[in-house]
């Protein structure tokens, strides 16, 4: 008697509703440098850049208040929060603290696959650095460092990291301003090649090491050149 097989089953995604595609690219646009701290954003410019609705960027920019990554202005516009120093220099110290845990816990998970990735956009970084493409630079930076915290194995730390990216985001566009110094030498920083060594080598205190030094150099400079909020009495 033939037995009967039983078909396969297809898994049939729902499509992403609108108001989750948009959310999406503002919290990308945010976490990779796109807008300033300080800048004032309208739910109609937003939605004109991203070919919607005001509708759908009214829930996100919602959304993202309740994650402490915009601020609501008086007039019902939103900004782009402008930290005091030692509200920057907080947000870099619990940076320091969980990116450097989700890089040791993820040397163990990363199979020669995910390194090449790590190692590609460490290239990009290194490339868009010593040309001074600060965009080109902005995107390679995020791209290296998420490819590495996404395989922390850890839902929860990958959700602490990504929170405290939308605050931080936006200064890294501050990176090349009010120097004196070519963005060429102020990007040029080695410690993601270190990182990506110790990823390889899967030595996780390593890469712990290097990811925190990479942050810390990063928030020293901000710190001494960049413009922050006067704190009010």
């Amino acid at each position: 008697m033939a037995v009967k097989k039983t078909p396969a089953l297809t898994v049939i995604e729902a499509p992403v509703p609108m108001h989750e595609q948009v959310y999406r690219q503002i919290v990308h646009a945010l976490m990779s440098g796109h807008f300033d701290p300080g800048q004032k954003l309208t739910y109609r410019k937003v939605a004109q850049q991203l070919g919607t609705s005001p509708m759908p960027v009214r829930t996100a920019f919602q959304r993202l208040q309740a994650l402490r990554a915009l601020d609501v202005l008086p007039n019902g516009s939103v900004e782009v929060p402008l930290l005091t120093a030692e509200g920057f220099t907080s947000l870099m110290e619990a940076r320091i603290a969980v990116e450097g845990t989700a890089a040791e816990m993820a040397a163990s998970r990363l199979n020669g696959n995910h390194l090449r990735a790590i190692r590609r956009h460490c290239r990009e970084r290194t490339e868009a650095a010593r040309s001074a493409d600060l965009e080109r630079y902005l995107k390679a930076n995020f791209n290296f460092k998420f490819a590495i915290y996404r395989h922390c194995g850890n839902d929860h730390l990958l959700f602490l990291i990504e929170a405290l990216w939308l605050q931080a985001g936006p200064f890294l566009r501050k990176l090349v301003e009010g120097t004196g110094m070519s963005a060429a030498e102020v990007l040029d920083v080695t410690w993601h090649m270190e990182a990506a060594d110790a990823l390889e080598a899967k030595d996780g205190a390593r890469a712990r090491i290097a990811i925190a030094e990479d942050i810390r150099r990063a928030a020293v400079h901000l710190l001494e050149h960049a413009r922050f909020r006067i704190p009010t009495e």
